[in-house]
């Protein structure tokens, strides 16, 4: 329909809507909006536009043609919009603000995501299992968990991820890049999210707090796992026997006990290991390392746990109390070895006759019996003993000391 505006020009207007356009042309394109018409097809791959420009910008993914390059690092691309939203990443612009936190972005997508911050709002659910995301690109992500499909593989190994990124961060296991650099000691990573990470232990930043004792961490991961110590949840359940555990990598570990798998060797003796810190500690043995020091005497430690037992040596604490007699130890080892004086107990048997003991290191000494191993020596005259102790004692018909005296020699 024809009408005559106010400036004494010809408008049109849509008879389905009433939207006015200055052009009639204008308004035959509008109309394709309610007919669904798409006059324009692809002739690779049929796909049909209600604009030819569309078609036209459609065809470069065919073609490859990239005819718009930014003029600073001359990265080219298909569609000129593109190449104007690149020039933000140059230029430092972000247009588009936030009204609540006033975070501001380069494209109007990214700050309508980030308002459903703010909202609340999920508007893309799971036709599976009705999770519900704020973007369509995580619930695309989301149902990759329900259809098994990862189309983005490794060109190296062949090993296939969901996400596109997890494979180019994959990629950088064989070519050994690492892109991001600590500002501060020059250490170097493969991922981005791993250095704002690692500058925590610089910043000594911790954003990520426990709303029950408010207890801080530098990861949210780590925070979360703190809080099944309140609510009890060990989520990670062993298939073999039942056995629960709050974080996954226990109950890898745990699953090696009954596998028999020690994946972590020694380079120098061969011993092998279940947990890779357990051979990273072994391997203290070798070198002489103690990394952990005593503040108050300048004691070192190859454990950090056993630098915290030491500690308490100076401060008194025995924090670990047998509820039967009230008797308190050091050590939460020594309560529990404790117990088994009134329990009975005796956990560690003798292969050999069968003989029961209520520790470990018992159960070892007692084995040198049948197998005549005696594995301390004394320096001076070279006599051997099944136990250290006795070992010490000998030392004394050399030296005249006191056994402690010798010790702490």
């Amino acid at each position: 329909m024809n009408h005559q505006s106010n400036t004494g020009r010809d408008s049109y207007s849509c008879e389905v809507c009433g939207l006015f356009f200055k052009k009639k042309h204008n308004v035959d394109i509008h109309m394709r909006t309610h007919t669904g018409e798409k006059p324009y097809s692809c002739e690779v791959c049929g796909s049909s536009f209600t604009l030819k420009q569309s078609m036209l910008r459609h065809m470069r993914t065919h073609t490859g043609e990239k005819a718009y390059s930014c003029e600073v690092c001359g990265t080219s691309f298909a569609q000129k919009q593109n190449m104007l939203l690149h020039m933000r990443t140059h230029t430092g612009e972000k247009p588009y603000s936030c009204e609540v936190c006033s975070s501001s972005f380069t494209r109007k997508q990214h700050l309508l995501q980030h308002m459903r911050i703010h909202t609340g709002e999920k508007p893309y659910s799971c036709e599976v299992c009705g999770s519900s995301f704020a973007r369509n690109y995580d619930m695309l992500l989301h149902v990759r968990t329900h259809t098994g499909e990862k189309p983005y593989t490794c060109e190296v190994c062949g090993f296939s991820f969901t996400q596109k990124q997890s494979m180019l961060q994959h990629m950088r296991t064989h070519t050994g890049e690492k892109p991001y650099s600590c500002e501060v000691c020059g250490f170097s990573f493969t991922i981005k999210q791993t250095m704002l990470r690692h500058m925590r232990t610089h910043t000594g930043e911790k954003p990520y707090s426990c709303n029950v004792c408010g207890s801080c961490f530098t990861q949210k991961i780590d925070m979360l796992r703190h809080m099944r110590t309140h609510t009890g949840e060990k989520p990670y359940s062993c298939e073999i026997c039942g056995s629960s555990f709050t974080i996954k990598r226990s109950m890898l570990h745990h699953m090696r006990t009954h596998t028999g798998e020690k994946p972590y060797s020694c380079e120098v003796c061969g011993s092998s290991f279940t947990i890779k810190q357990d051979m990273v500690t072994h391997m203290r043995t070798h070198t002489g390392e103690k990394p952990y020091s005593c503040q108050v005497c300048g004691s070192s430690f190859a454990r950090k746990q056993h630098l915290l037992q030491h500690m308490q040596t100076h401060t008194g604490e025995k924090p670990y109390s047998c509820e039967v007699c009230g008797s308190s130890f050091t050590r939460k080892q020594s309560l529990v070895q404790h117990r088994r004086i009134h329990t009975g107990e005796k956990p560690y048997s003798c292969e050999v006759c069968r003989s029961s003991f209520t520790m470990k290191q018992s159960v070892l000494q007692h084995m040198r019996t049948h197998t005549g191993e005696k594995p301390y020596s004394c320096e001076v005259c070279g006599l051997s003993f099944t136990q250290k102790q006795n070992m010490l004692r000998h030392m004394r018909t050399h030296t005249g000391d006191t056994v402690e005296k010798i010790i702490v020699l």
